[in-house]
């Protein structure tokens, strides 16, 4: 299984923490879907230390998640060493992360995020900065390279483990990629042979086929899944019953989907409120419902509500109409021809 520090998961799947997802309304799903570490949206050290009130609710980590990775991202050795602290000192998360894979140019002009893979020098004295001020594993996102002709990702990795780093996780795409063309798996292996610590793996798995794959190609001690979880949470607990036992179980009906939808939307109702919750929601149901059928005629509908209770009804229309459509079409096939020949 996947350990990090005195840290142990109960599966090698880990949730990556993707900006405007992760929250504790997702992550709990995740959790509850048998996720062995689920990750937390990345939070800026700057917003940490100035405490707000939005940065203080992001770093909010329910009890039933752990364990938590933490991701903090900054370029200032200071500032992102106080917000370390507040993580370690002033949260119940179990891992402290450092973002270096963030491609953004907001994030990469403040010498943060992904900027650090052009330096392992500077990975190496940010790293071992904080694992010297905190107690709570520290751990490092990253990606390969910046681009095709700066790709140092073992010279990074050795970086944050001679540093004091307990583990990295590889996403196999460069910065100039974003989330275009494909992730480099034989760079991952690569990372892998070079350093002792735990090497997540990290890009294009969509299937649990693709996790598999990635742990054989590789030999990674865990595999993170983000956009494939998008509105199919689903994803996560097919994923850790096919590495455990090889068996592929079915997709989720219409019905299960539009549930958790719904669950996941109460939940953020609870974190946010109501007006912010429903406003966030629209973009998680269009995720939920991809792949359903007649879901394009709805979508319309659900980016213009603002209610929680209108939301469901356009859900609960929906679910039932599905139902009347298979209905007539299983009436249809039991009097054709060829069935009444049988």
């Amino acid at each position: 299984m996947l350990k990090i520090g005195g840290i142990e998961m109960k599966n090698q799947v880990v949730l990556a923490p993707m900006a405007g997802v992760c929250n504790p309304a997702f992550r709990l799903i995740a959790k509850e879907f048998g996720t062995g570490l689920v990750c937390a949206e990345m939070v800026s050290d700057k917003a940490i230390i100035h405490g707000n009130k939005r940065t203080r609710e992001m770093l909010f980590v329910d009890e039933r998640e752990k364990p938590l990775s933490l991701q903090i991202f900054g370029g200032d050795r200071e500032s992102l060493v106080e917000a370390a602290k507040v993580v370690d000192q002033e949260t119940n998360a179990d891992i402290i992360d450092i973002n270096m894979g963030c491609p953004v140019p907001k994030v990469t002009k403040c010498d943060a995020g992904a900027r650090w893979l052009l330096d392992p020098n500077k990975i190496y004295e940010m790293v071992s900065a904080v694992v010297e001020s905190v107690s709570k594993p520290v751990t490092v996102k990253m990606r390969i390279g910046w681009d095709s002709e700066h790709i140092y990702a073992v010279e990074n990795a050795r970086a944050v483990e001679r540093a004091g780093g307990q583990a990295v996780s590889v996403h196999g795409r460069t910065r100039e990629q974003l989330y275009t063309g494909h992730a480099n798996w034989d760079i991952i292996k690569e990372v892998k042979e070079a350093v002792s610590i735990p090497v997540i793996g990290n890009g294009d798995v969509a299937s649990p086929e693709d996790a598999r794959r990635m742990l054989d190609l590789t030999n990674c001690d865990g595999v993170m899944i983000g956009r494939g979880a998008l509105g199919n949470p689903w994803m996560l607990y097919r994923t850790i019953e096919y590495l455990q036992s090889g068996e592929l179980l079915p997709d989720p009906s219409p019905e299960e989907k539009i549930r958790i939808a719904i669950l996941h939307m109460d939940r953020l109702v609870a974190l946010k409120g109501e007006a912010v919750a429903v406003r966030e929601m629209r973009k998680h149901l269009a995720w939920y419902l991809k792949g359903l059928k007649g879901s394009a005629r709805i979508k319309d509908a659900i980016m213009e509500e603002t209610k929680r209770d209108d939301m469901v009804r356009i859900l609960d229309q929906f679910v039932s109409q599905l139902h009347m459509v298979e209905n007539d079409e299983l009436s249809t096939s039991a009097a054709s021809p060829a069935a009444i020949a049988q």
